[in-house]
């Protein structure tokens, strides 16, 4: 139950950013200069369409290749490479949060087309990002609390019903130990304990990491599908297909660690996949009437993308980095520690570098 509340409230979220960017944007209510546009609409629709199947691939193909790792002995969580791939897919992300979303989320909430009062007299980018940042870390350990709580206490009832079963069978009291009956119980190993505490954790990553990629990539889906421009159609659709195999790499990785049943991991990648060609096709149909320089618009996307830089800063340092770069085995080996460090310079460096498109 705690699942489906949880992959509701995060769908409903998006479909409530969708539809309240389309109305706003739409409204158009506050032109700040000259709200007409220049281009050849025509012909950027055809590299629009030419995106939406790039990006849908390019992420499609990312977020799938971690989750080949059960036919991939290369790609299993175990195995030395998926550290490096994970720290390349942890620096893409925490540079997505602090090159590419939160400066465009700075130049939204200070643009000239806002009233000074109030948005020109507190740093509101950084407030939100604040705050985004501290509700993550809060929902990451009530929901980790309540995962245990549930889990565990799951676990102790059936330790202790097939205990009971036992003793009225044999007519004695039994003493269950491991070696016996050859599977463990939550209440009697601390191995086993462990782990489950680690794959919770990891769901709640997988999710978390979710739902702030997916409110960007809503948001730089509609920038480029409204736009008429080719010269700016075009670098945008390399950019952004290089962005959603980097990302999707990332978030394939946290999603092949969290071992969600199939139907779940095929969801969560669909939803990937899908939602900045999405925002691509709402960004065409609107194209006609979208000015980005709306009062509205402006502070939207400024408070979603600050929000979203917040979130993925958060994840990609506490939940990705600081996991694995403190890991006993990385740490143990000082080889995999400096093909680790390599891997996030180099994610990181080529997730700055597509900054200069996109």
């Amino acid at each position: 139950m705690i699942k489906l509340l949880y992959h509701g409230h995060k769908i409903m979220i998006i479909y409530s950013l969708v539809f309240v960017l389309i109305l706003e944007k739409v409204s158009g209510d506050c032109e700040c200069g000259n709200g007409t546009k220049q281009g050849n609409n025509s012909e950027a629709l055809k590299y629009k369409l030419s995106a939406v199947a790039a990006v849908l691939a390019a992420g499609g193909l990312g977020v799938s290749l971690p989750l080949l790792g059960k036919k991939l002995a290369a790609l299993k969580p175990e195995n030395d490479v998926f550290f490096m791939i994970k720290a390349f897919a942890a620096g893409v992300i925490l540079a997505t949060g602090f090159i590419h979303i939160l400066p465009d989320a700075f130049r939204s909430l200070t643009s000239s087309c806002l009233d000074e009062n109030p948005w020109g007299k507190f740093p509101f980018t950084g407030f939100v990002a604040m705050m985004a940042s501290i509700g993550t870390l809060m929902i990451d350990t009530v929901a980790t609390t309540f995962y245990k709580k549930v889990h565990f206490s799951k676990a102790k009832q059936v330790s202790v019903d097939e205990e009971a079963a036992e003793d009225d069978h044999t007519g004695h009291v039994h003493v269950h130990t491991h070696a016996t009956h050859g599977h463990a119980h939550g209440a009697a190993s601390p191995s086993h304990d462990t782990s489950l505490s680690d794959l919770i954790r990891q769901r709640i990553i997988s999710q978390v990491l979710e739902l702030g990629i997916l409110v960007h990539s809503v948001i730089i889906g509609i920038s480029l599908g409204a736009s008429v421009s080719p010269g700016t159609v075009k670098p945008l659709m390399a950019a952004l297909s290089f962005h959603q195999f980097f990302e999707g790499m990332g978030l394939g990785g946290c999603i092949s660690q969290a071992k969600f049943k199939s139907l779940k991991t095929t969801v969560m990648a669909l939803f990937f996949s899908l939602t900045t060609p999405l925002g691509i096709g709402i960004g065409i149909g609107i194209s006609r009437v979208y000015n980005e320089n709306s009062t509205k618009a402006l502070i939207i996307e400024g408070i979603f993308n600050s929000a979203s830089s917040g979130i993925l800063i958060y994840m990609a340092l506490v939940d990705l980095l600081a996991a694995d770069f403190l890991n006993p085995k990385l740490q143990s080996n000082v080889r995999l520690q400096l093909g680790a460090h390599v891997s996030l310079l180099l994610g990181a460096g080529c997730m700055s570098f597509l900054a200069k498109w996109a």
